[in-house]
């Protein structure tokens, strides 16, 4: 394969659970992605962000994933895949790659991640992928919790009130 001499990595975010991993392609408007989900590697190929750049990265993983237990969602934002361990419930990875090398372009993902001895709040919850993307405001779910203000109109708030003039 022929790699594109201007293309860059994406910015990419990762954390895990004890059965998957989270991976986040960071690049906005990227229609039509290539995506490839291998047991031992993902590579990604797009053209997304501001100037439109292509970007492309493969990513040798620290150990084997089932492919076909993963999924992935392309968004306006990002492209989010979720990696289902091959290695159920086993030790968390000491890191995503195969080296352990730092990229400037790999960042963990504190927003999803959780540590090994967290109280675990999904232990006894099934491992269904579809519902945790759901509960994470993928799949159309939980969008429409927005809050009402409708409520607020007629109180006063006690901060306004007495205010001395400014001098």
């Amino acid at each position: 394969m022929v790699h594109d001499e201007q293309a860059v990595p994406p910015s990419v975010m990762w954390a895990q659970r004890p059965h998957v991993i989270f991976l986040t392609f960071c690049l906005e408007d990227c229609k039509n992605p290539e995506i490839k989900i291998e047991s031992d590697k993902i590579f990604f190929k797009g053209v997304g962000g501001t100037e439109k750049k292509p970007h492309e990265v493969t990513i040798p993983l620290f150990k084997e994933i089932d492919p076909e237990k993963s999924l992935k969602f392309v968004r306006d934002r990002n492209i989010e895949l979720v990696l289902k361990k091959k290695e159920e419930g086993g030790p968390y990875w000491p890191h995503l790659l195969k080296d352990k090398k730092k990229y400037h372009w790999l960042k963990v993902d504190f927003n999803k991640w959780k540590d090994e001895d967290d109280s675990d709040d999904d232990v006894g919850q099934s491992e269904d992928l579809e519902e945790m993307m759901r509960q994470m405001g993928g799949l159309g779910g939980s969008g429409d919790n927005k809050p009402s203000f409708d409520d607020l109109d007629g109180e006063s708030d006690s901060d306004d009130e007495d205010l001395p003039d400014l001098e």
